[in-house]
């Protein structure tokens, strides 16, 4: 693969904050923290299409007090077991949990698992992470 080398016009002040951020994440150089957000940018694209085979982690925090929610966090995964690859169940504390749920599929799909269980009562937060199959990243 042929490496292409064009030029970004941007205003001093910007490139400033740019450096700084690229030093601060341990970046070799501008060049790999530019394709990281262009990178970023497609991985986002990607979702977009409600089509296109995405992955991701669904992340969320709950109180095991709560009464049926262990029984029907595991029952809503169950339902969508081809879409869910593995998860993970941490205990945080005598009272909560985090559960880590990998998710593979059509975007849209993904996102109504996430839905449905970040929205049920007792949980105290949760978090989608997208991300790719790498596929079309190089």
């Amino acid at each position: 693969m042929a490496i292409v080398r064009f030029g970004i016009s941007i205003e001093n002040p910007l490139l400033e904050r740019f450096d700084s951020l690229i030093k601060k994440k341990g970046y070799a150089s501008r060049s790999e923290a530019v394709r990281d957000l262009i990178r970023d940018s497609l991985v986002m694209e990607e979702w977009e299409s409600a089509t296109a085979e995405t992955v991701g982690t669904i992340t969320i925090v709950y109180s095991h007090d709560t009464r049926e929610l262990t029984d029907t966090l595991t029952d809503l995964q169950h339902r969508d077991f081809d879409s869910i690859v593995s998860s993970m169940h941490i205990h945080l504390d005598a009272h909560n949990c985090l559960e880590v749920i990998v998710v593979k599929g059509k975007a849209k799909d993904i996102k109504a698992i996430a839905d449905r269980l970040i929205g049920i009562k007792g949980v105290k937060h949760g978090k989608l992470s997208l991300t790719t199959t790498g596929k079309h990243l190089k």
